[in-house]
């Protein structure tokens, strides 16, 4: 028996936003990887029901109502940035256990207060996100945007900043394979963090190692390389993208700023090694580093 963290096939996930484009089409491709998906939430279309290449699902005109109806435990968000923070309010409201936001372009002080409003309500509710690709649990369930066929199950576990190298590190070990993939989004401000998928991994029986891609930019990679010397015994291997960022210039992803030899990717990749993870300089590299760690094993 394979476990996950977060998600299982048991995951029952109600999409806020299903009836916009963006929450239709990954609502058909969480539908068509198998994930349990139960229905839908829009105040201005309840009592409707949307069909899904022959599943009709019922849209709720709240996450309490959805809950209630269905036995939802997962929200995934595809509310435009200006409607998200009451979304996730409302997620966290109803106490839905996990609440996946989708959603990038959220103005920095909507997710300081839902994060806030999480804590404040006795952290009932785990946030992943905003501005992420979601989590998957190959073979179990999906959900958010990650593709579903891209690896297969196994025992590796994955912690990302960055959605698209989420991917690549996917695709290039999925003939070892994942027990769950976290896309943690690379805004200044997030909710679940390195730090807390690392603590899930290692309490996590079926998983045996983990790999964590940061970027440069904050101090998070820093922070989780003290966590790892203190509390994490499974083997880990890092990637730091932005090896050839200018210094001092603020790139793509919010909230990557370097400023002198901090938040640099030498100075994660070093905060790193000290602590015994094995940082590769690109994806590939990373990749045959864990493939040497699960040979072993």
């Amino acid at each position: 028996m394979s476990m996950a963290i977060w998600l299982t096939e048991n995951s029952k996930i109600i999409v806020q936003g299903m009836t916009g484009s963006e929450g239709m089409k990954h609502s058909r491709r969480m539908l068509a990887s198998g994930a349990q998906v139960v229905g839908g939430v829009n105040a201005r279309k309840a009592g409707q029901s949307v069909d899904f290449d022959g599943t009709s699902l019922p849209v709720f005109g709240t996450v309490k109502e959805a809950m209630e109806q269905t036995g939802a435990d997962v929200s995934v968000v595809f509310v435009p940035p200006k409607f998200t923070k009451d979304a996730v309010v409302e997620a966290v409201d109803a106490e839905i256990p996990l609440c996946v936001v989708i959603t990038e372009g959220i103005p920095v002080h909507d997710t300081a207060y839902f994060w806030a409003y999480a804590g404040d309500k006795g952290n009932k509710t785990r946030i992943i996100g905003p501005n992420c690709p979601g989590i998957a649990s190959p073979g179990k369930s999906n959900a958010g945007i990650i593709p579903a066929d891209i690896t297969s199950p196994g025992r590796i576990g994955l912690v990302s900043k960055s959605g698209t190298l989420t991917y690549q590190m996917m695709y290039e070990l999925r003939d070892i394979g994942f027990s769950t993939c976290v896309g943690i989004g690379g805004d200044p401000i997030i909710g679940t963090t390195h730090i807390d998928a690392l603590q899930a991994f290692q309490d996590d029986p079926e998983t045996d190692a983990i790999v964590m891609i940061g970027e440069i930019g904050g101090d998070a990679e820093e922070r989780a390389a003290a966590y790892i010397e203190q509390h994490v015994t499974k083997p880990v291997v890092g990637y730091v993208a932005g090896f050839t960022a200018p210094e001092g210039k603020t790139m793509g992803h919010a909230g990557a700023i370097v400023s002198g030899s901090a938040g640099t990717a030498q100075a994660k990749k070093e905060a790193l090694e000290k602590v015994g993870v094995r940082v590769g300089k690109t994806p590939s590299e990373t990749a045959r580093l864990m493939r040497d760690i699960m040979k072993n094993l």
